[in-house]
């Protein structure tokens, strides 16, 4: 029977101690914090099932506030999260409070053993009918889920396709996190022991795309000084993830649905047939029936790629899951710029919140990584964090071109990453290798 884990939250480690004890043998796993300001950290990096929270951490305050601010944070990120209060100072009316505020239950200090197992026990039961399972001990999920309803309902149709062999199409806005949903489903699979293999099909010349994917033997070309195994091969057993598939040409797209079909390459040079034994996993930012319909891609491969059609909710439909991706990203780089103990004031968290974020994850994160960098003293303010401006055909009596449009998004992109293409490219949400093609094409 799943036992689950529960975080205990009190600033009173003999409490801690004490409900760690009672409580060993009923989970398998429990989490004690002393500062509920880990709160947001542990559910943004552990799986919880049942949350303990105290109602008061300073001491001479006996009103409950901090719990109940504390709650409420809780709920933005995880509504169905079972969480119940516990406090020294408990009354009727203050239980009322924190019911109303969506706690599951509650309980006083000092309590009866027999009551607080059971009426924990019975949260985490009507808790698990609301939770995404995980059909892994002990897995750790390779990205924020959250809690909006559009990722809970792609999760669990993750879980289900992620056991089989299925291919899969992952479709999305650039920066919306698709590689990242990939190595999500890879090590769901029974497939995950091995590394997935990705491949840029954005980046790849078509003049290199059977070496690339299917390799060469020894002397097949110039420069081919020795044997080398394309993608297909490094990927057998595994999962092959390739990214922006709805750029490939249409020529490179019957070589692959060849070999697709007849899950067997031969590499260039050789008359060797190589059986290959792959779990396909493409994405593209791209409308792919659009591109059927306009004669840019195959029906017949797309056929083959999308057993099932998973689609990526934008950032802007992902509701309050924006805080544990803010949460995250704040931690990461102050971690890795040593700016300890940084504060987001509330002012600069709703400049976060009402942008629309067309780049998506990706974009906030840069944007994060900037405040992170820029921010005096430790704490992050509105003029720390800078997004994009966008533009508005009121502020001009001259429409340009697209390629104009094009041509000046990317200078702009260029001087904002100081000249490096690299992190241009990842801005503006397309390969190295296109940025330097439009580079050449503008001649920039």
């Amino acid at each position: 029977m799943e036992k689950g884990t529960i975080l205990i939250v009190d600033d009173n480690k003999g409490v801690l101690a004490s409900l760690e004890l009672l409580l060993e043998t009923e989970f398998s796993e429990i989490k004690t914090a002393g500062n509920p300001n880990q709160i947001i950290s542990i559910l943004n990096t552990s799986p919880i099932d049942v949350i303990i929270l105290d109602m008061n951490f300073s001491a001479g305050i006996n009103n409950g506030n901090e719990g109940l601010y504390w709650l409420k944070r809780i709920r933005e990120i995880a509504p169905t999260l079972p969480v119940v209060m516990l406090t020294a100072y408990g009354d009727v009316e203050l239980a009322v409070k924190a019911l109303k505020n969506e706690a599951t239950d509650f309980l006083l200090k000092p309590w009866d053993n027999q009551t607080l197992v059971h009426k924990i026990k019975e949260a985490f039961g009507n808790g698990k009918k609301n939770k995404v399972p995980s059909p892994i001990l002990g897995h750790k999920p390779q990205m924020i889920v959250g809690q909006s309803p559009a990722m809970q309902q792609l999760m669990k149709m993750v879980i289900k396709v992620a056991r089989t062999d299925a291919n899969i199409l992952i479709t999305g806005e650039n920066g919306t996190g698709k590689e990242m949903l990939a190595r999500e489903i890879h090590h769901l699979s029974p497939r995950r022991k091995q590394e997935m293999v990705t491949v840029n099909m954005g980046a790849i010349s078509e003049s290199l795309f059977e070496s690339e994917l299917f390799g060469h033997e020894r002397g097949a070309f110039t420069d081919a000084y020795e044997s080398r195994p394309g993608k297909f091969e490094a990927a057998s057993g595994s999962t092959l993830f390739m990214d922006e598939i709805g750029n490939l040409p249409l020529g490179m797209q019957a070589k692959l649905l060849t070999a697709l079909q007849n899950r067997n390459i031969t590499r260039i040079g050789s008359n060797k047939v190589i059986p290959v034994d792959i779990r396909l996993i493409s994405a593209t930012n791209l409308n792919i029936q659009e591109r059927i319909e306009s004669g840019r891609f195959r029906e017949d491969l797309l056929y083959r790629l999308n057993t099932i059609h998973l689609e990526l909710p934008p950032l802007r439909e992902r509701g309050d899951d924006i805080l544990l991706f803010i949460d995250y990203f704040i931690r990461r780089y102050a971690n890795k710029y040593g700016r300890k103990d940084i504060f987001l004031h509330e002012n600069a968290l709703e400049k976060l919140r009402s942008y629309h974020w067309p780049g998506n994850i990706r974009e906030l994160q840069h944007s994060i990584e900037k405040a992170i960098i820029l921010c005096e003293g430790n704490v992050i303010r509105p003029k720390d964090i800078f997004v994009k401006q966008t533009w508005s055909p009121q502020l001009s009596t001259v429409v340009p071109n697209l390629e104009e449009v094009e041509r000046q998004a990317i200078e702009t992109a260029i001087r904002q990453n100081d000249g490096n293409l690299t992190a241009t490219a990842e801005q503006l949400g397309i390969s190295r290798q296109t940025l330097y093609n439009k580079i050449k094409r503008f001649k920039l």
